[in-house]
C-alpha cells in the first residue's frame, strides 16, 4: 500500500516548526548552538610573547581526553584585542592574549560591539630584549641611546637643549655616542600594532625622549603631542618590521652580523644557543631581574577572557584553572620552561581567585 505523499511534511514545515519551537521557550531543550553545530575548540588569539604559554595550556587541556585542543592563533596584541572586540559567538574568539593591558580605548570598542563582560586575568611578566645572533654580548645600551637610535626625529645634534627636532641623522651607534661600536643602526621588530612594540614605546622611547627637559616638558601641556614626538618610529629602514615572527627575526640575524632583534624574553630565553642579549642601563635581563623591576624594560602579561561565551564554547572554565594552577604558573610551573616570569605568590593568589571566580574587570 502506497502512503500518502501529502501526510509526509515538507522541509519547509519541519524548519517552521523548529523555529515556531524555539520561539516558544524549548531551546532550553535544543539551544540555538546545537541547531547551528557550535564551535567545540576554544579559540584563542593575539600575543606573540603569550602564545606559547597558551599553547602549553591548550596541550595540557587536551591532554585531558574532555575537550578539542584549543586554536591559538597568533596574531599581535593589538590584532588579537580588535578581533576580540568585534562581537560575541562562534564567529569571534573566546581568549584574547596580551603582552600589555588592554586600553580605555579598545574596552569602549569592546562595549559597543556588545562584548560587555570580560575577564582579565594577569599571568606573570616579562621582558623586552634586543639581541643578536651568537654568543658574543652585544654592548650595553641606555633608554636614551635606543631612542636616539630609533626615533624618526630627534633634538638637533649640533644644538640638543634648542627646543629643535631634526629628522634622525643617526646611521650608525658611534654617531650616537663615542663608546658605542663604529657599525650602522640595524634593528628587526614587530609592527605597530603588536604588543610588544606598543610597550617599547613606553617604557623605553618616553623614558628616553624624556631625558631632554625640554621635550619632558611637553607632556604636561600635551601628552598627546609628546606621545607621537617620543613613540614615532624611523620609516628610513634602519628599523625594519618584520610583524609577530620572531622565528624570522632570528634567521635574518643570522645573516646580518651586528644587528639587532627586538623579541620578548621568553622568546631569548628558549633561544639562548642562538641569541645574547645586550644589558639595559647595566642590568642584563633575566627571571630574577625581571620580576623585582631592575630590569628597565619590563612589563606585565595578561589574557583576556568573553564571559559570554562560558557554558556555550566548552572548556574555558577548564582552560582558566589549567593556567592558573601553581604546577603551571607558580615558582617550579611548567610555563617556566617556555620562559614565564612568575608573579610574586601573593599576586598569584589573588589573580588566580579572581579569575576562578570570573571577575569582571573595571577600567
Amino acid at each position: 500500500m502506497r502512503s500518502n505523499p501529502s501526510a509526509r511534511p515538507s522541509r519547509l514545515a519541519l524548519a517552521l516548526a523548529l523555529v515556531l519551537a524555539l520561539a516558544a521557550g524549548l531551546a532550553g531543550r535544543v539551544s540555538a548552538a546545537e541547531v547551528n553545530g557550535a564551535r567545540e575548540a576554544i579559540h584563542i588569539v593575539g600575543s606573540t610573547t603569550v602564545s606559547p604559554f597558551a599553547s602549553a595550556v591548550a596541550e595540557r587541556l587536551s591532554e585531558t581526553g574532555r575537550f578539542v585542543r584549543p586554536i591559538v592563533d597568533t596574531t599581535g596584541t593589538g590584532m588579537g584585542i580588535k578581533r576580540f572586540c568585534g562581537g560575541v559567538g562562534d564567529n569571534y574568539p573566546d581568549i584574547v592574549n596580551a603582552s600589555r593591558r588592554i586600553k580605555p580605548a579598545e574596552y569602549r570598542a569592546c562595549e559597543q560591539a556588545g562584548v560587555k563582560a570580560i575577564v582579565e586575568i594577569r599571568i606573570g611578566f616579562d621582558g623586552i630584549v634586543l639581541a643578536r645572533a651568537g654568543q658574543d654580548r652585544p654592548p650595553m645600551l641606555t633608554r636614551r641611546m635606543l631612542y636616539l637610535a630609533l626615533a624618526r626625529q630627534v633634538p638637533d645634534p649640533g644644538c640638543p637643549a634648542c627646543g629643535k627636532l631634526v629628522d634622525n641623522p643617526y646611521r650608525r651607534w658611534a654617531q650616537i655616542d663615542p663608546a658605542l661600536p663604529d657599525v650602522p643602526i640595524e634593528i628587526y621588530g614587530p609592527a605597530a600594532a603588536s604588543g610588544t612594540r606598543d610597550a617599547f614605546g613606553e617604557l623605553v622611547m618616553e623614558p628616553g625622549c624624556s631625558s631632554f627637559d625640554w621635550l619632558k616638558d611637553w607632556k604636561p601641556r600635551s601628552e598627546s603631542e609628546f606621545r607621537r614626538l617620543c613613540r614615532s618610529f624611523r620609516e628610513d629602514g634602519v628599523y625594519e618590521e618584520i610583524g609577530e615572527n620572531y622565528a624570522r627575526i632570528l634567521e635574518l640575524l643570522k645573516t646580518r652580523p651586528g644587528a639587532l632583534g627586538l623579541f620578548g624574553y621568553s622568546f631569548l630565553d628558549a633561544h639562548r644557543a642562538e641569541l645574547s642579549a645586550s644589558p639595559i642601563e647595566q642590568v642584563t635581563p633575566a627571571a630574577g631581574s625581571i620580576a623585582d623591576g631592575r630590569y628597565p624594560i619590563s612589563r606585565p602579561l595578561y589574557f583576556y577572557v568573553k564571559k559570554a561565551q562560558i557554558g556555550h564554547i566548552p572548556g574555558i572554565v577548564e582552560y582558566i584553572e589549567e593556567f592558573t594552577r601553581e604546577s603551571a604558573w607558580g615558582d617550579q610551573g611548567y610555563l617556566l620552561e617556555k620562559g614565564l616570569v612568575p608573579l610574586p605568590q601573593d599576586q598569584r593568589r589573588a589573580s588566580a581567585a579572581s579569575a576562578r571566580q570570573l571577575e569582571l574587570m573595571k577600567m
